[in-house]
């Protein structure tokens, strides 16, 4: 079992659900979380060389740019809409990177 890739789908996946938890509380606590999960994962994805390597890094990075001013927004305006309306760029974001890893993982054979 490759165990960085464990944890490297890990923190993917842990993005996604957490920003999906915060679309179903809006709490600004779970939102602070999910971008800092996203951005972990973000930064874990700089090292991967896989041939799909450039569209998972740019779709967490997409991921980024709409979790941090979510939160921005949720913090210091207190306009819930918008963060939410950002969130939900967000998880799109991260269901296009889950796609991504699916596929590259159906590419791939492993010897076991």
């Amino acid at each position: 079992m490759d165990w960085g890739k464990v944890i490297f789908i890990f923190f993917a996946l842990m993005s996604l659900t957490t920003t999906a938890g915060y679309l179903y509380d809006h709490n600004t606590t779970a939102l602070f979380i999910a971008a800092s999960i996203n951005l972990v994962s973000t930064l874990l994805k700089i090292g991967v060389k896989n041939v799909l390597s450039a569209e998972l890094f740019a779709s967490s990075l997409v991921a980024d740019l709409h979790l941090i001013p979510a939160f921005l927004y949720a913090q210091i305006f207190h306009n819930t809409e918008t963060a939410i309306a950002l969130a939900i760029g967000g998880v799109i974001a991260n269901i296009f990177s889950m796609a991504l890893v699916l596929v590259e993982s159906a590419k791939v054979k492993e010897d076991f």
